[in-house]
């Protein structure tokens, strides 16, 4: 069993369909079963991501001692995710709001309170126990990248969203990655160049690019070589919120397992394509033996 320590945000995430974008005004609309709220956030993702998948967990994080922090508490207790090393210090608990459309495609609020103007202090002995350090691109994760580094752990992030390989407030997180999951959305040129140039600046061991309906593009520095792998054709998406997340977490518990880059990445997506198809970021998470079963007779 792979034991990867998770630092991510922590929030209440509240997702309404719309007929469309863009949006046009109405002064009321009704989404009969369109509107849910749930405890989300990167950091809850991935958390409950793993431990479906059977990977060890140490997630670290902020909430406040409000309504939203012992909603997230429950729900974590519910899924049997440790919260003993999520510390309540936040002046209120983040939330967000999601829009999302028939097709899938979304629009996302986040609104995080005072997250980024405060610190935790990492235990040394929860980061010697893991296999993996997954610190995304949170601030108070900054601290963990040298802390990780220094202990000799095998670190991963997600810079989500991304159109500048010198990204100021991204840049700490790409220099010290091992491993490194960005979304297509930000890119406009040639993807293959802009992946090599992120090779060439921060020297990633695994780059992926995750392309959406188009599948993912992975680069080997060891082999020099890029992998393209066409997307999973699955029943109908209803929400792709969360499916970046997916497969990020998929493919760490994967390659923490001793799975090839290759391998992990195709069963990642596989549970990224089964995971959109119920609303929600941290919904609709299959088995390993669920994304086995389904590989048998997948199309792409």
């Amino acid at each position: 069993m792979a034991e990867i320590l998770v630092s991510g945000l922590l929030n209440v995430e509240t997702s309404a369909k719309v007929r469309g974008f863009p949006i046009n005004y109405y002064p009321i609309d009704y989404a009969f079963f369109g509107v849910n709220t749930a405890p989300g956030g990167v950091g809850f993702n991935l958390a409950s991501a793993l431990k479906r998948l059977g990977s060890g967990i140490t997630l670290c994080g902020l909430l406040a001692d409000d309504f939203g922090g012992r909603y997230v508490l429950s729900e974590l207790e519910a899924r049997g995710i440790s919260a003993d090393a999520v510390e309540r210090t936040l002046s209120e608990t983040p939330s967000s709001v999601v829009l999302y459309d028939e097709s899938g495609r979304r629009q996302v609020y986040c609104d995080l309170k005072d997250i980024q103007e405060r610190a935790y202090e990492f235990d040394p002995s929860l980061i010697n126990k893991a296999d993996i350090v997954a610190a995304t691109n949170i601030n108070f994760s900054r601290p963990l990248l040298k802390l990780a580094k220094a202990a000799g752990k095998k670190l991963a992030t997600d810079v989500h969203v991304l159109s500048d390989i010198g990204d100021g407030y991204n840049r700490e997180f790409m220099e010290v990655a091992d491993i490194l999951f960005l979304s297509h959305e930000g890119i406009w040129g040639d993807r293959r160049a802009f992946i090599s140039a992120l090779e060439a600046r921060y020297k990633n061991e695994i780059i992926v690019l995750g392309m959406g309906a188009e599948g993912a593009l992975m680069y080997l520095r060891d082999e020099n070589r890029f992998i393209e792998m066409p997307a999973f054709r699955t029943d109908a998406a209803v929400n792709t919120v969360g499916a970046g997340d997916a497969l990020f977490a998929a493919f760490l518990n994967y390659y923490g397992k001793g799975f090839s880059p290759e391998n992990a990445l195709e069963r990642a997506q596989m549970f990224a394509a089964m995971k959109i198809r119920v609303s929600g970021a941290a919904r609709g998470f299959s088995t390993e033996a669920e994304i086995e079963e389904a590989l048998k007779n997948a199309k792409r």
